[in-house]
C-alpha cells in the first residue's frame, strides 16, 4: 500500500495567517511620524545653520579691516595738526616757544573736530577712533558698502595697561595721558557678533600721517 500524503486544510492555514489588527497600525504610524518629525527637525536646523558661518565670516573679515585701520594710525604726543607735533617730546603741557611740548594741542581720548572719511579733516590718530559712531560698514574714505547693512560696527578705544615678558607698559603716562591703548572693534551681524581686541603702544610719537 503507498503512502499516505496529507495535505494541509486551507482552512487550517486560514486561521495561522492573519493581518495587521488596528492597534499595530496606529502603533506604526506613530513610530513613522516621530521618526520623519525628527528627520525633518535636524534637515530644518541644518538649514538654519549652513548660513551662520558665512555671517560669522563676513563679521570677522569686517572687524579685522576696522582694526586694521586703527593700529595703523599715528598714536602722537600732539594732535598731528599741532605745530610741533613732530617735535614735541612728551605729552607736558602745551607751550608754543617750546619745540619740545605741543604748542597748542595735546592728543586727547576723541577726535579734535575730524571725521572718519572726511577729505579735509579726516581721522588722524588711533583716539580719534573712540568718537566713531555706530553704524553700517563704510570704506574709509566713508563711502558706505553695498551689501552690508544687516552689519554694524562700534569701535572703543581706552586706555590698558600691557604686560609682557619683558615688562610691561603702563596705562597712562608721567602727565596722566594714555601710551598704551586696547582697540575694541564689535561687529554684529545675522546671527552673529564677532569682537576683536588689540593693542597700540606710543612707539613712534612724533611720527604724523
Amino acid at each position: 500500500m503507498s503512502p499516505r500524503t496529507e495535505f494541509p486544510s486551507p482552512l487550517g492555514a486560514g486561521r495561522r495567517s492573519r493581518g495587521i489588527s488596528l492597534i499595530e497600525l496606529i502603533v506604526f504610524i506613530g513610530i513613522i511620524t516621530v521618526g520623519i518629525g525628527g528627520i525633518l527637525g535636524v534637515m530644518n536646523y541644518m538649514t538654519r545653520a549652513s548660513a551662520d558661518p558665512l555671517a560669522q565670516k563676513q563679521a570677522l573679515a569686517i572687524a579685522e579691516a576696522y582694526l586694521e585701520e586703527v593700529l595703523a594710525m599715528p598714536f602722537t604726543y600732539c594732535d598731528p595738526d599741532d605745530a610741533n607735533a613732530a617735535t614735541a617730546q612728551s605729552t607736558d603741557a602745551v607751550n608754543p616757544v617750546d619745540p619740545t611740548r605741543c604748542a597748542a594741542t595735546l592728543e586727547g581720548m576723541g577726535a579734535e573736530g575730524e571725521t572718519r572719511g572726511s577729505t579735509t579733516t579726516p581721522y588722524d590718530n588711533v583716539n580719534d577712533y573712540s568718537s566713531l559712531p555706530t553704524g553700517a560698514p563704510a570704506s574709509v574714505d566713508g563711502t558706505a558698502i553695498g551689501g552690508l547693512s544687516a552689519y554694524s560696527v562700534s569701535v572703543s578705544v581706552a586706555a590698558a595697561a600691557l604686560a609682557g615678558s619683558s615688562g610691561t607698559v603702563a596705562a597712562n603716562d608721567a602727565f596722566g595721558r594714555p601710551q598704551s591703548l586696547r582697540v575694541t572693534v564689535t561687529v554684529t551681524g545675522p546671527g552673529t557678533t564677532v569682537v576683536l581686541d588689540g593693542y597700540r603702544t606710543r612707539y613712534a610719537p612724533n611720527a604724523l600721517p
